[in-house]
């Protein structure tokens, strides 16, 4: 079983949980439904959970609702847990290369800040 945890930044803001408190109710429900599907299933879908191509250790939680596509980049720390950097609508074929560099910062942030 996996664990979803958010990002948050040095002052404590959690960017993420704001992302999702912008969504509506239904968009929110089919993505904590989502999440659950990650967090519980040994083998997840590539529908849910992939890896992206050419970026090193980045994945992304994959969530569609209707014609609206949501994705959710983040990686994996200490095995079991996925840390969520950022949230955003795709609008695109391509994830947005901003968005990937800044899940890459997010990433570096969080382990700079939680080495032991």
């Amino acid at each position: 079983m996996r664990e979803i945890l958010f990002y948050k930044t040095e002052s404590g803001k959690c960017p993420v949980e704001n992302f999702l408190n912008s969504l509506n109710a239904k968009q929110a429900q089919k993505v904590a439904w989502v999440m659950q599907v990650v967090e519980e299933l040994d083998k997840v879908p590539t529908t849910y959970l992939k890896k992206l191509t050419n970026i090193d250790d980045i994945w992304e939680i994959r969530v569609q609702i209707g014609s609206n596509i949501f994705r959710f980049l983040g990686f994996f720390e200490k095995g079991n847990f996925i840390v969520l950097t950022n949230g955003f609508q795709k609008k695109t074929q391509k994830t947005p290369k901003s968005e990937i560099l800044l899940s890459e910062q997010r990433k570096q942030d969080y382990q700079a800040r939680n080495r032991l």
